[in-house]
């Protein structure tokens, strides 16, 4: 493995960032080496910089993370696809859209972390562990109220050719991450392309139509019960 290889891989394994130094420590280099390599792939586009947040006073440290593009970069991002098209293609369907999509729930929730017992099962969180999810895939997603917005999609070819194909499985892929996290959520609408680097997945609880249907079901036949027992006394 490269010194950058190896560097992209420590970014890759650090959520919050690493600064000169900490990143020097984990790839065992001089801090000078490692924040010049740092240059070239940020030149590159696959690492950015951030300043360190920070209460107390003095000059920040400046904290490295690796970009979506570094995510995938030297690793084939078109493995998992062809593994998801093949178990699709395999099962010779009569409507592919929906084999796609139950192939996408399927690989959405073997590719999920469950979570702890001791953690919360909230929606909110839920959406966080899908979002983390996707950034691992090279999405470099974030959300927006009830929507998780998809700034990359590493099949951007594919899925211009053949979204019928490649955004339902995408679709799957939510679903199934929010089911394994145990969330009540699921994807409503999905919009490909909303612009040509954009998009994005409105969320809602299915759960909450029935209770709707319910409610309007009861207040619309109230009238109709009260006017049979009026019939009756009569």
């Amino acid at each position: 493995m490269t010194v950058r290889a190896t560097i992209l891989a420590a970014l890759r394994e650090s959520h919050e960032g690493l600064d000169t130094n900490a990143l020097a420590r984990a790839v065992g280099l001089h801090p000078n080496t490692v924040r010049w390599h740092l240059g070239i792939l940020g030149d590159q586009g696959l690492v950015r910089s951030t300043p360190e947040r920070r209460q107390r006073r003095g000059r920040p440290s400046v904290i490295y993370r690796v970009t979506a593009d570094g995510v995938v970069h030297g690793r084939d991002e078109y493995h998992l696809l062809a593994t998801m098209l093949a178990a699709v293609v395999a099962e010779s369907p009569d409507d592919l859209k929906e084999t796609a999509y139950e192939t996408g729930v399927r690989w959405g929730r073997y590719l999920s972390e469950k979570p702890h017992p001791s953690q919360p099962s909230d929606n909110d969180a839920a959406v966080e562990r899908v979002v983390a999810l996707l950034n691992e895939q090279g999405f470099d997603s974030e959300t927006e109220g009830e929507t998780i917005c998809m700034h990359r999609c590493p099949f951007h070819d594919l899925a211009e050719t053949h979204p019928e194909i490649i955004c339902t499985l995408h679709h799957g892929i939510i679903d199934g991450a929010l089911t394994e996290a145990g969330s009540t959520l699921r994807v409503a609408k999905l919009h490909p392309f909303v612009r040509p680097t954009l998009c994005t997945a409105d969320l809602e609880s299915p759960q909450a139509t029935p209770r709707n249907n319910a409610t309007a079901r009861s207040s619309a036949s109230a009238p109709r019960q009260k006017a049979s027992a009026t019939h009756q006394r009569s």
